[in-house]
């Protein structure tokens, strides 16, 4: 089984990224079991960030890593909060402060169209040349006050059209196979397949 360590302490992330990688021959391991802290996302798009921790983590640990930069893109906000998605109300990781900031931003807005991106890198070294990059995307709009319990980040806030429910709604099975997340992963499991 081959051990490729993520580049994240996000307990979402994690456990979303275990779940869809069971169904496969490899084991994924957190960043946080190898003790490395989260690299600075110094990058400007989400590619660039995910490159920085993949690559953070290639170095700490000499094993390949998986690195995903995700985020939510508002059209009426002119795509933020984009890559400052995790720490939009300035505290990184406090969903329920960036949710209650978003919400105020859109305040009186009809115009809530909205899209999750996930940029996913996978490095088989440091010094790797040529990363596997892809990309998914999941469009839908943003409610007026959250739903749902299941999720994190703006999984509440976020309404999936096809299925008229927001994210945090949905159980983990059904979001898995729907989302920015698993459309990304789906692309770069396709890509590595030889490599596993």
């Amino acid at each position: 089984m081959k051990n490729i360590v993520l580049a994240s302490s996000n307990k979402g992330k994690i456990k979303e990224f275990s779940e869809i990688f069971s169904t496969i021959d490899v084991q994924i391991t957190p960043q946080t079991q190898f003790n490395i802290n989260d690299a600075d996302e110094t990058g400007l798009t989400f590619i660039e960030n995910a490159i920085i921790k993949a690559r953070n983590c290639c170095k700490e640990t000499n094993l390949p890593s998986i690195a995903d930069d995700s985020g939510l893109e508002v059209d009426s906000l002119n795509g933020d909060p984009g890559i400052y998605s995790a720490r939009y109300a300035g505290s990184h990781g406090d969903d329920i402060a960036n949710i209650n900031k978003l919400l105020k931003e859109l305040e009186g807005s009809k115009k809530r169209e909205a899209r999750f991106i996930c940029a996913l890198v996978y490095m088989r070294h440091e010094n790797d040349p040529t990363p596997i990059i892809s990309i998914g995307k999941l469009e839908g709009s943003i409610t007026f006050e959250p739903i749902g319990n299941n999720g994190f980040g703006y999984d509440s806030i976020f309404l999936e059209p096809n299925h008229s429910k927001t994210l945090a709604q949905l159980d983990s099975s059904l979001k898995n196979s729907i989302s920015h997340r698993s459309k990304a992963l789906s692309q770069l499991i396709e890509q590595i397949k030889s490599e596993i």
